[in-house]
């Protein structure tokens, strides 16, 4: 055991491992007897590949480089793909990055074929959430179609795509299946019998977990919607996903208690303090799947989920055995097989299948394997802190941990508060070699999942509204000054770090606290009113009013919390990460704020990179984001990590 300073201690967890494990596998489904999902390359442009898993275990993917299956609707995406068994094999839906173009395929059988159009308006046309529709020859899907050159010149309703490839260059050729009567709209679910379609339906300025509407459709002979009528959901009830049961009852988890459980016609199935449900980001997370035998595998829990089967009748929850304690909003069934994505602290996220009959759970694929040693693996925490009005902080404690080092005696580590993006979502408990990296050279780290945060009900939800900047930023500190005031962390080495909305976070305590000695803000917002007034994406344009309030009535508020406004309040170093091809957190943000803090003498580095967008994916973006972020640290904490280019500092 070497005596060494923290920050300088030796790991083999460099950027380039960390880079390489970033992401998960997603969007999994059943295809005749084999598992399929998409999965990162970063090392190949960060792109999304098909992997399937054949039935003697190996793994393939579907399609090569350059085909990368990843939608931009709602620029969030959607699931990406659909796949229908033939007497010949899998015939396969996709949609292609870099056109946005459906495309069918034939593993085996030549070049994947377009079945859409490209559109020279806008962002042009854009499909998520694909349904193979065989026995009317179309692949039923979300349309989100550009009618103008602005971000929110932009129409979505639900269509049929013929499967023959007729609409390849002819828009018309697209059948709409319903009107223009929602902003947003979710792929549709169709009962068994195909006679009745299900889906969501929201509009600005709510949010999907604000609330949605649950629209129910006769199917008519032709495949046409008959009879739209909405029966659960509204403006204060947020519905996260629909389903049919087996016998035809409509199934969909709802938040009307306070809580995302689950319904059935209406009646709760399992009544309790717990989420069965999450925030929609992406068209087409799946918490709950339908069994054959009535049953429903469910993706539940508390701060943190589980996989398990649901009976209906008794309203009793199995959870799957297993070493995972966090399972993502995918899940896919057939039969009584169900198929999700699960992790754990010791181990990343692995596609995980389940027989229902059984409860046996079992990895069929991505299967988790150790790049290095796992001595050298955070050993975090779960804790739960207190913020100002008592109110209760969770939060996840990754202290520095290296199996062959330890700090002199008397010396406290530096600590760097991660706030997570959403602002509504949380920070999962699992493995992350990001997190590794800071930790196994002696740098903590905590997790805080702030007032806002997702997984502990519709009140803590709530605490943000119309108090972002304030609450989120006040969790944070909270937390990084109980961890100095117990003698876990060195009061004069904390750093606060953040993308997206954690970006805005980081950026806000920068510029309201004096509590961190530096900061990292990755593809932030910084200035509201600008991001409030069409300098992002259709899906969040309106996302403040909940998060700070009504421009119109509340303008002062947008400017006072706005970092941008109040850049000479920065006072410490800071490093700026940025996508060049962000539409979501433009680089207008970025250069605006800079532009306020020109010769005012505070070291900061301001890195961008072409080809990005909102989140980075390409290995080299990650190894050298991760690299800048340690020297930052590095350089004003007095640290001496090994092997570190050192980040050029302006002021």
């Amino acid at each position: 055991m070497q005596s060494l300073p923290y920050g300088s201690w030796p790991s083999p967890v460099d950027a380039a491992l960390a880079a390489a494990h970033d992401g998960r596998p997603d969007d999994v489904g059943l295809v005749g007897d084999e598992v399929w999902w998409t999965a990162p390359r970063p090392d190949e442009g960060g792109r999304r590949t098909l992997v399937r898993r054949r039935p003697d275990g190996t793994e393939e993917p579907v399609l090569p480089a350059p085909w990368n299956v990843r939608s931009r609707v709602i620029e969030y995406g959607g699931r990406p793909w659909a796949a229908h068994m033939t007497g010949t094999g899998p015939l396969v839906v996709f949609v292609n990055f870099a056109d946005q173009r459906l495309y069918a395929y034939r593993p085996g059988g030549g070049e994947p074929c377009p079945l859409t159009p490209v559109s020279p308006l806008g962002g042009g046309l854009r499909w998520a959430e694909p349904d193979v529709r065989a026995e009317y020859g179309e692949v039923w899907c979300v349309l989100e179609e550009f009618t103008g050159d602005g971000p929110s010149d932009v129409r979505r309703v639900l269509a049929a795509v013929p499967l023959d490839g007729s609409a390849a260059d002819d828009r018309d050729a697209v059948r709409e299946l319903t009107g223009e009567r929602h902003r947003f709209v979710t792929g549709p679910r169709l009962s068994l019998d195909g006679r009745r379609a299900a889906w969501l339906a929201w509009d600005h300025p709510r949010m999907p977990w604000d609330g949605t509407e649950l629209i129910v459709a006769e199917v008519g002979p032709e495949g046409t919607f008959l009879d739209a009528r909405t029966v659960a959901g509204g403006p204060e009830e947020s519905v996260a996903q629909v389903d049919w049961a087996p016998d035809g009852a409509l199934l969909y988890a709802c938040d009307r208690t306070g809580w995302w459980n689950l319904y059935r016609d209406g009646q709760p199935l399992c009544a309790r303090e717990e989420e069965f449900g999450g925030p929609l980001w992406k068209l087409g997370q799946r918490w709950f799947a339908p069994l054959d035998s009535g049953l429903i595998a469910v993706v539940h829990g508390r701060g943190a989920t589980a996989l398990g089967i649901l009976d209906p009748e008794t309203g009793e929850v199995v959870d799957a055995a297993g070493p995972w304690t966090e399972f993502a909003a995918t899940l896919a069934a057939h039969g009584e097989r169900v198929v999700a994505v699960g992790a754990s602290p010791r181990s990343s996220y692995e596609v995980v299948e389940l027989d229902a009959r059984t409860g046996r759970a079992r990895v069929v694929g991505a299967p988790h394997s150790d790049a290095v040693d796992p001595a050298y693996y955070p050993e975090p925490r779960i804790r739960t802190f207190t913020g100002p009005a008592g109110r209760e902080i969770h939060a996840h404690l990754h202290p520095p941990h290296n199996p062959g080092c330890a700090a002199p005696d008397g010396e406290l580590p530096p600590y760097v508060v991660w706030a997570h993006g959403g602002p509504t979502s949380r920070s999962p408990l699992v493995l992350d070699l990001e997190i590794a990296y800071f930790t196994s050279r002696g740098i903590g780290v905590a997790e805080v999942n702030y007032g806002g945060s997702t997984g502990h009900g519709r009140e803590y939800r709530n605490r943000l509204r119309e108090q972002w900047g304030v609450v989120d930023v006040e969790d944070c500190t909270a937390v990084a000054l109980a961890l100095a005031d117990e003698g876990t962390a060195d009061r004069e080495r904390l750093a606060v770090r953040g993308g997206s909305a954690g970006g805005w976070t980081a950026a806000a305590s920068l510029a309201t606290t004096d509590v961190y000695a530096c900061g990292t803000v990755s593809y932030p917002i910084l200035d509201l009113t600008g991001w409030g007034t069409g300098e992002t994406h259709d899906f969040e344009s309106r996302y403040l009013e909940s998060l700070i309030g009504p421009q119109a009535e509340v303008p002062d508020r947008y400017v006072e919390r706005s970092p941008a406004e109040h850049a000479d309040r920065v006072t410490v170093p800071f490093l700026l990460l940025q996508g060049l091809d962000d539409v979501i957190c433009p680089p207008v943000q970025c250069e605006r704020f800079l532009a306020r803090m020109h010769d005012r003498g505070v070291p900061h580095a301001y890195l961008t990179f072409e080809g990005e967008g909102h989140g980075f994916r390409r290995a080299g973006t990650m190894v050298r984001a991760l690299e800048a972020e340690l020297s930052l640290y590095a350089q004003v904490f007095g640290l001496a990590p090994l092997g570190i280019p050192t980040l050029e500092l302006t002021r």
